[in-house]
């Protein structure tokens, strides 16, 4: 469900839909316990409620925190992979040169048909699958550079480098590719224990009377919008190549910008 989610609403309005529907349900919450349970204005439970919600919210925030920063290190990960795996062939291509005129054109060729192969794949391998396109663009690279017969010791250190570069490539490929299968958002779980937590901290700042009805409606708007960024921040970074917080296919961009020949 949240991966459909996160692929098919816009952040803004996933946003915009978690505020107005926690806002809005802990309000309606809020009116109806004030209607059924009028002796909580009087403020009697404050004092008990004044010392459970702040360990309350503590333990939520610390929870919340530490969730937003593993999936944001898994963020990090995905995004760090994708830039080896294009740096690498950025490297590739620039160092394509120091091999004859015939050699230089079709690792430029090879490595063009990949960084486009891999470019369409995107969509796919966000979700971990690969397609045969792109599969057999890394074959042929492989077959490319293993087909090169150096004519100087410059040439055959250039080669071993290079070939040495390719296994760092198709390792950063399979990483990414496993990274998508693999991190699929906090299990069902951890997703109970984080509704769990956010209908405690709401439910104490609705038990919890401020008094003045308008001003406890004011604490209870920005309880409601705290916990609803919260909801969209784990939506949001559970997935490292799903939204707009993830991580993208540029570095594969910047290899077929720099290998297509000029419009």
């Amino acid at each position: 469900m949240t991966r459909w989610i996160v692929i098919n609403l816009p952040s803004w309005l996933l946003l915009a839909g978690l505020v107005v529907a926690v806002a809005g349900g802990t309000a309606v919450f809020q009116a109806v316990v004030r209607h059924r349970f009028p002796r909580l204005k009087q403020g009697g439970h404050n004092e008990a409620a004044t010392f459970v919600f702040p360990v309350v919210a503590v333990v939520y925030g610390f929870l919340i925190g530490f969730i937003v920063l593993a999936l944001w290190g898994q963020v990090n990960v995905a995004d760090q992979t994708t830039r080896t795996e294009g740096a690498v062939a950025v490297h590739l291509a620039r160092g394509r040169n120091a091999f004859g005129e015939t050699e230089s054109a079709r690792i430029r060729q090879s490595l063009l048909g990949y960084g486009r192969a891999a470019t369409a794949e995107w969509p796919l391998a966000a979700t971990g699958h690969a397609t045969p396109e792109a599969e057999n663009a890394v074959n042929r690279l492989q077959s490319t550079y293993e087909s090169i017969r150096p004519r100087s010791d410059a040439q055959r250190a250039f080669l071993n480098n290079s070939l040495a570069s390719l296994r760092e490539l198709s390792l950063a490929r399979t990483e990414r590719l496993l990274e998508a299968r693999s991190n699929v958002g906090p299990p069902l779980s951890l997703w109970m224990v984080v509704f769990l937590t956010s209908g405690l901290v709401l439910g104490f700042s609705v038990i919890f009377d401020a008094g003045q009805a308008k001003m406890h409606y004011g604490m209870i708007a920005a309880v409601s919008v705290l916990v609803a960024t919260n909801l969209f921040l784990v939506t949001e970074l559970s997935y490292p190549f799903l939204g707009e917080f993830s991580t993208s296919p540029e570095p594969l961009h910047e290899l077929v910008e720099m290998l297509a020949p000029p419009r």
